[in-house]
């Protein structure tokens, strides 16, 4: 049950606490008091969305606090929104937790109903729902396993199948692209290997070159240069003969020939370079095979590279492929028989819950007002969920009246029939969980003697989990175990929302206001609570 609640700083709310008693919590009030600011606040602190402009005027943050306390466990929950980012943070047990954390939770804490929720009544994929909310949990769950497994086969079968017949359009390419590349047959790094083994021989042409010249310039026919060297060092020799200082010339002369001689000696060892004009020819029309190529393909010797091995996996993809579609559709026939089963054993339980779920709400409608001979029960339709694989998908049809044909409850049920539908359902609902059941005019559209009937069931039910009902009618405000008031007050040009718990006396002024007020509404005030009294001292089912 919900035992605390407190706001902070929400809308016209400053700081509000509420203890709710187990039972029946009524809240009432003028329209506009701020009820539904209550609401949006449980909403808030139980996963909802809520815009910043909803946090106070002039005020930095809202903060939402509330306890429940569950049979097995007590949790305290609180949630902060901030004015200027709208961000929240959301906090169980003082331990921050993620939105999808609370509304994993909330159906345990509390099941919130209210006129939008009676609209989703005439929504048949609603109606779907409600039903599975009765159904082992498990068959669902196995079901919709199966169903993603075998999309997922189907998917892996359609992307190969596509693949087969993109990579068979192409297949002619792939060919005649892999025989040119055979053709030329090229290794990787083999253009930079050939560039460098070019450089390098028409290097050694040139040294070849250039060691020739210079023996050719020391063993010139004409004049030969070690030669002359000698007739002049014969000259100066003579020379000296007569001349001392022409010696010194012939000395160094003689170091320049021993110089020569040495080069001359140098160049004609020097071993030969290799590398012949064939080989130099050879690595140019090799290289022009493979620029060619390049050219042809418009690709780099890199990406040619890497398209061979491209083409030679596709190509041998599409001589395997045909295994692989035939394990992927002996795999989806697989799946397909489980997924079949699956759905049949979901279909049945879907019958066998829908006629003892007909059954249930037609006791339950009886006890909200409506003819005994009222019918309700779940029309199936097949829906194609795979190929070939129909699951059966309910939608709410009832006869109200005597006499009528069957007809989908969208199309004729009025505001006040999907209002006690609604309770009705709830009750069904809330049967095993037992949370908090949290009424947000599900009253509307009816009254009189069906108004009375509604709030006899509401008391049944709260005699089990606790309810928090908001109402404008004083007939279901009577079976309160503790009221509350919501009202509006104004101070210093500020206005307030303030909500407190009301005294027995408060409680008789509040009904008779709803009445009518006067002396008629106090009479009725008084009746409805001495009618509440003898109800509630009559024991309990």
């Amino acid at each position: 049950m919900l035992e605390f609640l407190r706001i902070q700083n929400l809308a016209l709310i400053q700081d509000l606490e509420i203890e709710f008693a187990p039972g029946l919590n009524v809240l009432t009030g003028e329209s506009g008091a701020g009820k539904s600011f209550v609401l949006r606040a449980l909403d808030f602190i139980l996963g909802e969305k809520l815009q910043s402009d909803m946090v106070r005027q002039g005020k930095d943050k809202a903060r939402v606090e509330a306890v429940f306390v569950l049979p097995e466990e007590e949790y305290l929950l609180r949630r902060e929104i901030t004015a200027r980012t709208g961000r929240s943070r959301l906090y169980l047990n003082d331990d921050l937790i993620s939105q999808e954390k609370i509304r994993s939770l909330k159906n345990r804490l509390i099941i919130h109903t209210s006129q939008h929720s009676q609209q989703r009544l005439l929504s048949p994929g609603f109606h779907q729902q409600i039903l599975d909310g009765f159904l082992d949990r498990q068959i669902l769950e196995q079901k919709d396993v199966l169903l993603q497994a075998i999309k997922k086969v189907s998917r892996e079968k359609e992307e190969l199948n596509q693949k087969l017949r993109d990579l068979q359009e192409k297949r002619e390419l792939l060919e005649h692209q892999a025989e040119e590349i055979e053709q030329v047959a090229p290794v990787a790094g083999e253009e930079e290997e050939l560039e460098q083994k070019k450089y390098r021989l028409k290097n050694q042409a040139r040294i070849r070159k250039d060691t020739q010249d210079a023996l050719d310039i020391l063993h010139n026919p004409d004049s030969p240069l070690l030669d002359n060297i000698r007739s002049l060092q014969h000259s100066l020799g003579r020379l000296a003969l007569s001349d001392e200082e022409f010696a010194q010339y012939g000395e160094q002369l003689e170091d320049i020939r021993q110089f020569f001689q040495d080069l001359d000696t140098s160049l004609r060892q020097r071993p030969d370079s290799g590398g012949s004009e064939q080989e130099l020819e050879d690595i140019e029309s090799r290289l022009f095979a493979l620029s060619r190529l390049q050219r042809r393909l418009n690709r780099t010797m890199p990406e040619i590279m890497s398209l061979k091995e491209e083409i030679e996996a596709n190509l041998s993809f599409l001589d395997r492929s045909q295994l692989e579609v035939k394990e992927l559709e002996r795999r989806e026939e697989e799946a397909r028989k489980d997924l079949e089963q699956a759905v049949a054993s979901l279909n049945s339980a879907r019958e066998q819950a829908g006629k003892k779920l007909a059954g249930q709400l037609q006791r339950e409608l009886w006890t909200l007002g409506f003819s005994k001979d009222v019918e309700v029960n779940f029309e199936f339709t097949p829906v194609e969920i795979f190929s070939g694989v129909f699951e059966q998908r309910a939608r709410l049809q009832w006869i109200p009246n005597p006499g009528q044909a069957s007809q989908p409850l969208d199309k004729i049920a009025s505001g006040g029939e999907l209002s006690r539908f609604l309770l009705a359902l709830v009750g069904l609902l809330a049967a095993d969980q037992l949370p908090s059941l949290l009424f947000d005019e599900v009253d509307a559209g009816i009254g009189g003697i069906i108004l009375g009937q509604v709030g006899q069931r509401i008391s049944e039910l709260s005699r089990k989990q606790q309810i928090i009902l908001i109402t404008h009618w004083p007939q279901l405000a009577a079976g309160a175990d503790r009221h509350f008031h919501v009202h509006k007050e104004v101070l210093d040009s500020e206005t307030f929302t303030r909500c407190r718990s009301l005294s027995q006396r408060e409680i008789r002024d509040e009904l008779s206001r709803m009445a009518g007020g006067g002396e008629q509404g106090q009479v009725m005030a008084g009746q409805l609570l001495e009618q509440s009294r003898k109800g509630s001292a009559a024991p309990s089912e």
